[in-house]
């Protein structure tokens, strides 16, 4: 990542990410956000995911591959999507505000990842650095570089991936798909 978000930037899009997830559960609409009143790295074009977690378990991601908005305002629209619209969860409570965790995840652009065989794909991929995103046709799906942490195998990480994207498991074995890879700069609430 070029350009490494220092804490206080950090701390305002935490911020920014909690207060609308706390809006959106009590339905309250978001406050109008002065982009000029932010540090200009949180201004410029961004994309995020946000994870939310309640005691270490997923209760919600969503968010966005490419830039194509304010990384404040990315920020704000994922952490509500990840609060209400993540359709493998019921929507947040009011009941569980207290006890959301919020992770921000900032990705890099993604690079199209070539490769001639299933082992030379294997092969490219950094375990723990790269965010994967693998797209067959009008089907796609990603995993955060965090998740190699529940999915350190190369393989098992492309089968659960192909999985995620509707796809046979090994898919990626029998067939090219088109690969591309990124990396994030993560950071949480303490």
């Amino acid at each position: 990542m070029e350009e490494v978000l220092s804490a206080h930037e950090k701390a305002i899009l935490l911020g920014l990410a909690r207060q609308a997830i706390e809006d959106a559960v009590r339905g309250r609409p978001f406050s109008p956000l002065d982009l000029h009143s932010l540090p200009e790295a949180i201004r410029k074009p961004g994309a995020s995911f946000v994870t939310l977690t309640i005691n270490g378990e997923l209760r919600g991601c969503i968010g966005a591959l490419e830039a194509y908005q304010p990384l404040a305002e990315d920020v704000r629209e994922h952490a509500m999507g990840a609060a209400l619209q993540d359709y493998r969860f019921s929507p947040v409570t009011q009941d569980e505000l207290k006890e959301l965790e919020i992770e921000i995840s900032r990705l890099t652009p993604p690079q199209q990842l070539r490769y001639k065989t299933p082992q030379e794909l294997l092969e490219r991929l950094r375990p723990g650095v790269d965010g994967v995103i693998l797209r067959d046709g009008l089907h796609r799906a990603t995993f955060l570089p965090q998740v190699w942490e529940k999915l350190p195998d190369p393989a098992d990480f492309l089968s659960h991936l192909c999985a995620k994207m509707g796809a046979s498991p090994n898919t990626w074995c029998y067939r090219p798909l088109q690969a591309y890879t990124y990396q994030v700069e993560e950071f949480h609430e303490e």
